[in-house]
């Protein structure tokens, strides 16, 4: 294997690491301290794992660009900025034309191997400490274990075949291990397995917002569907709706809001605090054409518009379309899911919801097939929504109205392009919906192509996967 140097080498800074949320990330400058005697007591794995944590909160990950690579390259949502100057390279993702020196590809790269670092870190450092609390040890294991498989599933998903690399890295040069993307799967799964015995199932106080173990068994349910695991997917989610951890918010508006956060539907979200201190985060700036600050594209920001295609799917009296989406002042639709009024652009205390139980539902619902139980669980989520028909009654295949109910529930929640992808309809259903534009099923990329900075620095360690 050849060497590279600095590309997954991420050894994280003690900086003055930010607030995800009112509670567990507010912290104080750790400047004085370096890596080598700052892994020691209680108080340093606790900032060491609360640094992962925004990580995920970042810009390169569920603060921007996740949103990109999965929501705006799918038929949900639009580029609302143009097609020219900042926002040419978000509308080659959207028509499947992207550079390989595009920095959401460059960013969403290093941002995430810079995460999967702080984690390797914590994990080592972990075992050579000894804690005054085991059982904090345990639970830090736990979410570092959880925060690296969620952004492996995120690179994986992405690019395809990735470096694999599950160490602290300690030198200036590190051997690039490229893997399958399966064997990333199977990684994530083993990771996760350990990761469930050792959270909490829920946290009170200043804790609220880490990873439970709920949110551990169903990113483990979502990882062994894309691997074409249905058993173990069905396992892993069980274990979810058996754990009587989460339920459905009866009316869906009240999932949203600043005042609903972290509600009983809800099993894990990325916790933003607005304030001035740059942990707020944008998506009200994204999603809610009214409410924004920036400017458009020319202000940093990457306005989504949902399509023509996303609104149509609805039915009549669904209050997924009722409550989710409003009208402009300029009689445009727009996602109301993340409305807030920040003083600041880029600032607001809405939350990003990874997972809900919803996803759990529905997710069950795919693994156990058709049956009475897998239209059960389907029809669960639709009368939520007052959809009183039984799913089943609609004609049409079992598969096509799960993914459609899947959309209709999850829009503006990065789901779409994964589900298209794990469906196996990707490519049929975006040259439908891009044939205006000329794009055809081969023109359909399900991969990625990995940043060509990481392959120039890399020469021949990295291998660009087939696009």
């Amino acid at each position: 294997m050849k060497r590279l140097k600095n590309i997954l080498l991420v050894i994280p800074a003690l900086l003055i690491l930010v607030s995800c949320g009112e509670d567990f990330t507010i912290l104080a400058p750790q400047s004085d301290r370096n890596v080598e005697n700052f892994y020691r007591t209680d108080t340093d794995f606790v900032v060491a794992i609360n640094g992962a944590y925004a990580g995920l909160a970042s810009n390169d990950a569920y603060g921007r660009n996740y949103m990109l690579l999965n929501e705006m390259r799918s038929d949900n949502m639009d580029n609302g900025g143009g097609a020219t100057g900042l926002a040419e390279s978000l509308e080659r993702i959207t028509l499947f034309d992207e550079l390989t020196t595009a920095s959401e590809l460059e960013n969403t790269w290093a941002g995430g191997y810079a995460v999967i670092a702080r984690t390797n870190t914590i994990l080592s450092r972990l075992d050579e400490a000894t804690l005054d609390d085991p059982a904090l040890g345990d639970r830090i294991r736990g979410e570092a274990l959880f925060i690296r498989s969620l952004v492996y599933y995120n690179l994986a998903v992405a690019f395809g075949n990735i470096p694999l690399q599950l160490e602290e890295v300690t030198s200036p040069s590190v051997t690039i291990n490229q893997v399958s993307a399966t064997e990333i799967y199977n990684q994530i799964s083993d990771d996760l397995e350990t990761a469930e015995g050792l959270l909490p199932a829920s946290y009170s106080g200043s804790d609220i917002g880490r990873v439970t173990s709920g949110a551990a068994a169903t990113l483990l349910g979502l990882v062994e569907l894309t691997n074409g695991n249905s058993g173990a997917a069905e396992a892993a989610l069980r274990r979810v709706v058996q754990s009587n951890q989460y339920e459905l918010v009866p009316d869906f508006a009240d999932i949203w809001g600043i005042g609903n956060e972290n509600n009983i539907e809800s099993i894990f979200e990325i916790q933003y605090k607005s304030g001035g201190a740059g942990v707020g985060s944008g998506f009200t700036e994204y999603y809610s054409p009214d409410n924004a600050i920036s400017g458009g594209v020319g202000g940093g920001n990457a306005p989504q518009t949902p399509t023509d295609d996303l609104l149509a799917a609805y039915d009549a009296g669904d209050d997924r379309f009722i409550d989710g989406f409003g009208i402009t002042s300029g009689g445009d639709d727009y996602l109301t899911k993340y409305d807030s009024n920040p003083t600041i652009a880029f600032d607001s205390d809405v939350n990003f919801i990874v997972f809900r139980y919803a996803d759990v539902l529905l997710m069950l619902a795919e693994a156990v097939g058709e049956s009475p139980e897998g239209w059960g669980l389907i029809n669960e989520v639709r009368e939520r929504s007052g959809l009183v028909d039984p799913a089943e009654g609609l004609g049409l295949p079992y598969n096509e109205v799960l993914l459609l109910e899947r959309r209709r529930e999850f829009a503006g929640e990065n789901k779409r392009w994964p589900d298209l992808k794990r469906f196996g309809v990707a490519q049929q259903i975006m040259a439908d919906f891009l044939s205006d534009e000329g794009v055809t099923e081969s023109d359909v990329r399900l991969l990625y192509p990995i940043p060509q900075r990481e392959i120039d620095a890399s020469p021949g360690a990295l291998t660009q996967n087939p696009l």
